[in-house]
């Protein structure tokens, strides 16, 4: 699993990914081939190109933060809200409010009765997104640190990212 982030820098103006964005635009839960990703000003910044895993990509679930490790008795414990918000220091940007991620590979499954079930993702080694960046972006994409919850099937793994100049 990844968590995804988008930021567009324009003027001094940033503009982030928004997953509420692209539910309401989309209508949908999980994002599919062909569709964009929205910013919080509902301007196209990624398009999913191709999807070579089997999971859906969640959009629901927040990134993980050293509150649930505390929670959950693993205090100190590395989580991807505090690798965005070193990586947006390091880039000098703000935002006013921490936005959630798309989470690649998450395997979030909506019950009947209302609740959200997180089950293992059943993403295979090599399997993929391609995604289409709309507009000039900082992205930055974390491993997921969950390490005692079926997400990563109790194990994290390491993620491969390739950036190519592709087409104008």
């Amino acid at each position: 699993m990844a968590d995804l982030w988008a930021f567009a820098v324009d003027g001094g103006i940033v503009d982030w990914l928004s997953v509420s964005q692209t539910r309401d635009i989309t209508e949908r839960l999980f994002p599919t081939v062909g569709e964009s990703f929205y910013s919080e000003q509902a301007v196209v910044l990624l398009t999913l190109v191709e999807d070579n895993s089997p999971c859906p990509h969640d959009m629901l679930f927040p990134a993980c933060n050293h509150r649930l490790y505390d929670r959950a008795g693993y205090p100190n414990h590395p989580n991807c809200r505090d690798n965005l918000l070193t990586e947006l220091r390091s880039a000098r940007i703000d935002v006013p409010i921490f936005p959630d991620p798309v989470n690649l590979f998450q395997r979030s499954e909506p019950q009947a009765d209302g609740r959200l079930e997180v089950l293992a993702s059943d993403n295979p080694p090599g399997g993929n997104v391609l995604l289409h960046a709309d507009k000039d972006l900082l992205l930055v994409v974390t491993a997921c640190s969950v390490d005692y919850h079926p997400t990563n099937g109790d194990r994290c793994t390491g993620i491969r990212l390739e950036i190519s100049p592709g087409s104008q």
